[in-house]
Parts: structure tokens; sequence; C-alpha cells
């Protein structure tokens, strides 16, 4: 075996821990999510963002121990640190305020349109060049978000609109995530607890319902199992292309739909299936089209600089 063919093995061997790694962690998502909406059945949601936040400094404490608190007082443009966290809080707080209404499926279906809006917002915000091809695939996603929707005045419900807005934060933070990117992980996922607990504990100032035992390790293990997932993801992310494994994050909708019917007995109805499939195959064209315009700048680069 030559060197080159060496690395080349170690490098698919590393795709693959990545491509592992981000499938185990869109499981614990979606795991996650539906102890959630066991939990918001019983407790405010509030009550839930206090509990959980503390569960997640139970993996965060010993990371903010090694990295030390300096990184996280030093932040870079702090009023976007600010604005993050109030996306990351209102992201969170309305899943946990739509699934308790709403089957799993149908709050997912709103969530998996994240990148279509990163797509379309990265243009608005961050310059970034849409080819007309990805505009149309926008179009087309938002066209099966508004059939997720149902948009009639009968049908309309404020549950379907806390998790529209919550995924629109879900996307704004996404775009926050990239324009912060020297921020470390470690910095960016405690400040968003912190913000979660705040407002949680606030929030259950109107709402407090003394838990049983096993709702207290139920709420405090909502806190370890998002972190760690979170966790996965990033390490997944170091390893793997992230064109390779964006489309993976669609696993969390068949999950949805699985603990859905299994734990709460949700059949999706065809509205809902028809949306999520519209949107899908506009996130998978967005994340085809953005692959190839990477490969053809990549290579005028590479063509530039043999001139």
């Amino acid at each position: 075996m030559n060197l080159r063919t060496a690395f080349s093995r170690q490098g698919s061997n590393l795709v693959l821990a990545g491509i592992l790694l981000m499938l185990l962690g869109d499981f614990l998502f979606a795991l996650n999510d539906a102890m959630g909406k066991w939990l918001v059945a019983s407790f405010s949601v509030g009550q839930v963002l206090l509990i959980r936040s503390v569960g997640a400094f139970i993996i965060l404490g010993p990371m903010i121990a090694r990295q030390g608190t300096g990184p996280l007082i030093r932040l870079e443009r702090p009023r976007l640190q600010v604005l993050r966290v109030v996306l990351a809080t209102a992201d969170t707080g309305l899943f946990y305020a739509a699934v308790a209404y709403l089957p799993l499926a149908d709050v997912m279906t709103f969530y998996m349109a994240g990148p279509i809006y990163v797509a379309a917002l990265s243009h608005l915000f961050l310059g970034e060049k849409v080819g007309w091809r990805r505009w149309i695939a926008i179009v087309l996603g938002f066209g099966g978000v508004v059939i997720a929707l149902r948009p009639s005045s009968a049908s309309l419900s404020l549950p379907s609109l806390f998790a529209l807005v919550g995924s629109l934060s879900f996307a704004l933070n996404l775009i926050l995530n990239r324009v912060l990117r020297k921020t470390s992980d470690t910095s960016l996922v405690t400040w968003q607890t912190l913000g979660a607990l705040v407002v949680g504990a606030l929030l259950s100032l109107q709402s407090w319902t003394t838990p049983t035992t096993l709702d207290l390790v139920a709420m405090l293990l909502l806190g370890i199992v998002s972190c760690a997932a979170h966790l996965m993801i990033t390490r997944a992310l170091k390893l793997a292309p992230a064109s390779t494994l964006a489309p993976l994050q669609y696993s969390l909708l068949l999950w949805a739909v699985v603990f859905g019917l299994v734990f709460f007995g949700d059949v999706p109805d065809a509205q809902i299936l028809v949306g999520s499939a519209v949107i899908v195959f506009a996130g998978l064209f967005i994340f085809h089209r953005q692959k190839v315009v990477d490969k053809t700048v990549s290579g005028e680069a590479v063509a530039r600089d043999g001139h």
C-alpha cells in the first residue's frame, strides 16, 4: 500500500465517521424533541426551558472549566451575540410551544425549511450570490411551507405560527453562526443556554408544577441529550464536508414521523406530507447547486493560480 492510498483510506474513514456522527446527532435531536413534546403536555414551556438549561450545564460545566471564562467574556461583536441569544431562545421556546399542540412531524416540517430560509437570507444579509436556479428552489420551498401552513382563516392556527416564527428564528440563528464563526462553540452554546435559563425562570414564575423525580430527570436529560447532539454534529462537520452532511438533516423529519406515530399516535395528513416533500426536494436542490457553485469557484481559483 502506497502513501497516497493510505491517506485516501484515512480520509474516507473520517468522512464515514462524520456521517455516522451526524446521523446519531440528528437521532438524538429528534429524541430530544419527542421528550420535549411529552413534557410540555404536563409542564409549562418556561419550566421545561429552565430545567433543561440546568441539565445542559452538566455537560457544559467541564467544557467551560477547560476553556476558561475569558473567552466567555471577550466576545466578538457583542450586539450580534445578544441578538443570537434572543433568536436561539425564541427558536427553542417556540418549538416547545408548537409541539404542545401540533404533531412532531408538522412542527419539524417548518424547521426543515431552515436551509431554504438561510439561502434566501444569506443573499440579503451576507451578500452571498444566489443564482436563478436556487431562487426557483427557494420559491418552491416557500410554496411547500405555505402548503404545510394551511393559510386559511378557518385553519391557520397560533401553534402553526409558533412553528413558523420559530423556524425563522432558527434560520437567522444559523446565519449569525456564520458571522460569529470565530467564537468558540463552548461560548456560543453557553450563552444561548443561559438565555434560555433566564427566560425559562421568568416564565416559570407565572406557572410552576412540582415535578416528580422521573419528570425532573427527563427535563434534565433534555439538556444533556441536546447538548450531546450539538457536540456530535459540530464534530461531524469537522470530519466530513458540510455539503455531504447537510442533506442528512432531513432524517430528522423521518424520525419525527416515527416518534410521533409510536409515542403519540400522530399520523401526518396528506397536506403535511406534500408540503414536506416539496420542502425536502427544494432543500436538497439548494444543497446540490451550492456544491456545484463551490466546485466551479474552486476550479476557477486553481486556474488563475496556474497562470
